[in-house]
């Protein structure tokens, strides 16, 4: 029994990773990658005055017609909008709409992050949202901003 115990947590520990899924209703995550984090990173360290890159690959269950990004960084439960360069997922991000469902569809982003931000930690929920403002891919990635 102990040894079933042990190979248990030693796979669970293998599956870390630094991410959770808050809510991906119309959609299967099968990664996610962020510049400078590691997949078993607690939180990821994102450096002001530079760029975040992010990379997301999903799987749609339904066909999507066109997908907008949605960045809020939640500190204390109070979302604050992160403005994004493009927040139009179809354009310059690696996805061509419309998306087919059960087709693996490849999105990839970068996050400015800003001089003026403050030094806190923060839960950077992402959100890629189809053309009714339903969640396709909704992730949260607990971060602190150096």
């Amino acid at each position: 029994m102990l040894f079933l115990l042990t190979v248990a947590v030693l796979l669970a520990s293998t599956q870390a990773k630094f991410y959770t899924d808050c809510g991906s209703a119309l959609a299967t995550v099968q990664s996610v990658g962020v510049s400078g984090c590691a997949d078993d990173a607690k939180e990821c360290v994102l450096k002001r005055n530079t760029n975040a890159s992010i990379t997301i690959n999903f799987t749609p269950s339904v066909a999507v017609k066109s997908i907008e990004t949605e960045v809020h960084g939640v500190i204390m439960n109070l979302p604050v909008p992160f403005p994004l360069p493009q927040p139009d997922a179809c354009k310059g991000s690696g996805l061509t709409c419309p998306l087919k469902a059960g087709e693996v569809a490849n999105y990839a982003a970068t996050l400015p992050v800003l001089k003026s931000y403050p030094k806190v930690k923060v839960d950077v929920k992402w959100e890629l949202k189809n053309e009714n403002d339903q969640d396709l891919v909704c992730i949260m990635i607990p971060a602190r901003i150096h």
